[in-house]
């Protein structure tokens, strides 16, 4: 494993010499534009281990992606070995279905602290509520990114993430009820504390969230890549291209649904995803919208 390596896989080619906000921002657009948040695995029988070992092997040599505990895992490896004070929480994310935060804290992110301010850096969770930028982790401050405006809010030693978004333009109007699109305009992500964490308390989750009946990513094939505009999502045979702030304060989103001999073609060239096995797309209607 090494860094150059890693950094031929997302393209970035900028200065390592500080480890300052602006550096830390360019590494991660790359790797959000680069590595596609993906459960894939689970649909063509592998396995999701999160040896790190194994984490860079997939992403980097593979040129595959993976959930936030692959993508975030690499990313704070990467973020350490660069000399950055880089360390992982764990997160509660909300489902809008049952409009309550998970009981199980499934969700891994990084914490990354300069000049005694911090920040969270947020590689995996895909769709329009991937942050763009390092959000500074501070209280009621609105942060406006590219996909919309993300805000922290603290409470008893609690940290909630929230998204607002644009208005929504859906050309193909048979899709404008679908229920991968979030109704709300702002919406709840997750919940966290700042007690550090180890991979090591994610083994858990890991083997829950492939195999689980109840577990989302069983439910939905899912393959997302933020672009420089906007993102893209193949969820089961569903490919959505969304353009951000196309025009004044709305988003475009693009539907198309595509039939079982297009699938892996469209992995191939939307995502730069060659799979070794033979994927079974899968969309149970539910709660993953963007």
């Amino acid at each position: 494993m090494n860094l150059e390596e890693y950094f031929a896989r997302t393209g970035y080619k900028g200065s390592l010499e500080k480890q300052d906000l602006e550096t830390l921002t360019d590494i991660f657009q790359h790797h959000i534009r680069a590595v596609p948040f993906e459960n894939l695995s689970i649909h063509c029988g592998e396995k999701i281990t999160l040896e790190l070992e194994h984490v860079y092997n997939k992403i980097v040599r593979r040129k595959r992606g993976g959930w936030c505990m692959e993508n975030n895992q690499l990313l704070g490896w990467v973020l350490k070995c660069l000399g950055y004070n880089a360390s992982f929480l764990g997160a509660y994310v909300f489902n809008p279905h049952q409009n309550a935060y998970a009981t199980i804290m499934t969700h891994l992110l990084v914490k990354v602290v300069i000049d005694d301010k911090a920040y969270v850096v947020d590689g995996g969770f895909g769709v329009s509520y991937q942050m763009w930028q390092p959000m500074e982790l501070v209280s009621g401050k609105d942060q406006p990114q590219a996909p919309g405006v993300f805000r922290f809010t603290e409470k008893n030693a609690i940290w909630y993430l929230e998204k607002m978004r644009r208005k929504q333009y859906i050309p193909n109007q048979n899709f404008s009820n679908s229920d991968l699109l979030e109704k709300k305009e702002c919406r709840k992500v997750y919940m966290f504390n700042l007690e550090p964490r180890t991979v090591e308390e994610f083994h858990f989750q890991c083997t829950y969230l492939q195999t689980s009946p109840d577990s989302l990513f069983t439910k939905k094939s899912i393959c997302t890549l933020q672009t420089t505009d906007g993102f893209r999502a193949l969820i089961g045979w569903t490919l959505t291209e969304t353009t951000y702030n196309y025009k004044e304060n709305m988003d475009l989103v693009e539907f198309i649904t595509l039939e079982d001999e297009e699938v892996e073609k469209t992995l191939q060239e939307k995502f730069n995803i060659t799979l070794d096995r033979k994927l079974v797309p899968i969309n149970v209607k539910g709660f993953y919208t963007i």
